[in-house]
């Protein structure tokens, strides 16, 4: 399975990078292009076997699989020189870009996908929304495992995208304001400013594996084995709703739809 990623950007060369990690795609399957070359030298000395070119083209040419990882705005110059068809697969990490505006591009009965991955994808812990458009189920299978490697992948629609979209590639911003938040009280209370980032960030992976390892669980029934009656847990809960924790973090979402 070839893949040519058409961009070496942050998402892009995140996206290269969580390939050449994983065990699904080789490294010496993947080309990444890009029109400038430093971005190239720096994923090609962190990953040798990774394939690196100028040229979009190049990149494209005889691969099984192409991810647009350019800005929306480049997505039309850059896509309709490829002259993609069946049986390619068109990837779109493109925000805003709905499959009838990727249609006018390529081939249109081509599948294609959107995905939008998040920066963690270059650790393998990505949080990726898929929406297909004239893919088979094997297709599709494919594709999900593919970003499944890369992190958690979930298909939805397509009018679900942008809802989606502010709650993974946005809320990754979100959540890592409230470490940052949580931070600065640590330091404030007199935790060392490095020792107080590894307490939080472990504490976000922890409340996160318990929800994602348990099916049955909720946020709800997690935050009630932590607050006792008349405890300290209960008290930070209720100073967080009395300062509009809840509204802010529902107005910031719905901010970025």
């Amino acid at each position: 399975m070839k893949v040519a990623i058409i961009g070496a950007g942050n998402m892009g060369g995140a996206i290269a990078r969580g390939l050449a990690n994983g065990h699904y795609i080789k490294a010496e399957e993947i080309t990444v292009s890009n029109p400038s070359q430093p971005k190239l030298d720096q994923l090609k000395a962190e990953h040798p076997h990774i394939h690196i070119t100028n040229s979009n083209k190049e990149a494209a040419e005889g691969a099984d699989i192409v991810i647009i990882a350019v800005k929306p705005w480049k997505v039309e110059e850059v896509l309709k020189p490829l002259r993609l068809r069946q049986p390619q697969i068109l990837v779109s990490v493109a925000a805003g870009l709905t499959f009838e505006n990727l249609a006018h591009f390529v081939d249109p009965e081509m599948p294609i996908f959107r995905v939008i991955p998040n920066t963690a994808i270059a650790e393998c812990a990505s949080m990726t929304p898929i929406a297909a458009r004239n893919a088979s189920d094997e297709q599709i299978k494919m594709m999900i495992d593919l970003f499944n490697e890369m992190g958690l992948a979930i298909l939805i629609e397509e009018k679900q995208f942008a809802a989606a979209t502010a709650l993974t590639s946005c809320g990754i911003a979100y959540v890592l304001k409230y470490v940052q938040a949580a931070m600065q009280a640590g330091v404030e209370m007199g935790i060392r400013p490095n020792d107080a980032m590894k307490m939080v960030a472990q504490t976000v992976e922890g409340a996160a594996q318990l929800l994602l390892k348990n099916e049955h669980t909720h946020p709800v029934l997690e935050i009630e084995k932590v607050t006792t009656p008349g405890g300290i847990t209960i008290k930070g809960v209720n100073a967080l709703e009395h300062e509009g924790f809840t509204s802010a973090v529902i107005k910031a979402l719905k901010a970025s739809v």
